[in-house]
């Protein structure tokens, strides 16, 4: 049955508020334990790319504790499948990656000061590599991302986000406004995140439009970009 919840967001620091919102359309009986987990689920997918073979889920709070009993273990993996929180085969995520030769591992675990509805995704590929994503379903079906490979960092997944890992060096983020500012494109959100000086840093910018490979790729060929993500955005279905 597809539903749509009416509650009250949990409090979140940053651009959330704890105001009533009205939840997104969804399979299940929880907008953060369904389709929070689902959108979750299809970000972290997107960030790691093709041909994952398995995923761990490392479950957080009451993630932890009502994982089974909200679905919240099906709308993770149907994420990871690029399913929608309102996709009738939600239900039978799990059956179909089994089929699909996808193997999914469910750990409690404690990932210390987190938001009780968090979750890391350790996301292993056909080549071996290993993708680490950490992120929050903060409530109406609303999410954080808050790491990515061990680095700190923040994005909803509501616009196209460009995440460029840099050298800390002096002029680096006017460098990339600039390539921005030039092609047109407007930036709705933007971070700056460093563990410490002089070292590797993080701009993630969230846009208000689609982004050109032409100009990922100027950004790319800039002295000191060390790795940059693109991530499309997530739709909420409301």
């Amino acid at each position: 049955m597809k539903i749509r919840s009416l509650q009250k967001t949990e409090t979140f620091v940053g651009k959330y508020s704890a105001f009533d919102i009205l939840g997104p359309v969804m399979i299940g009986p929880s907008s953060s334990h369904t389709a929070g987990a689902a959108r979750l689920g299809k970000i972290a997918g997107l960030i790691a790319g093709d041909n994952i073979v398995k995923v761990e889920f490392i479950l957080h709070g009451s993630f932890a504790r009502t994982y089974k009993g909200h679905g919240t273990d099906r709308a993770l993996v149907a994420g990871i499948l690029g399913m929608d929180p309102w996709n009738e085969d939600l239900r039978e995520s799990i059956e179909i990656a089994k089929k699909k030769g996808l193997e999914v591992v469910f750990t409690e675990g404690d990932l210390g000061d987190a938001h009780p509805n968090t979750v890391k995704f350790v996301i292993k590929k056909k080549d071996g590599s290993i993708t680490e994503v950490v992120g929050s379903s903060i409530g109406g079906g609303s999410i954080v991302i808050s790491q990515v490979d061990g680095d700190d960092l923040e994005f909803s997944g509501e616009y196209t986000t460009i995440i460029v890992k840099h050298r800390d060096r002096p002029g680096m983020v006017s460098k990339v406004t600039s390539i921005l500012s030039t092609n047109n494109y407007n930036i709705a959100f933007m971070k700056l995140f460093r563990s410490s000086k002089g070292k590797a840093s993080t701009m993630v910018f969230e846009m208000d439009s689609e982004v050109s490979q032409k100009v990922i790729s100027e950004i790319e060929a800039l002295g000191d970009v060390i790795s940059l993500r693109k991530i499309s955005p997530v739709s909420e279905g409301v």
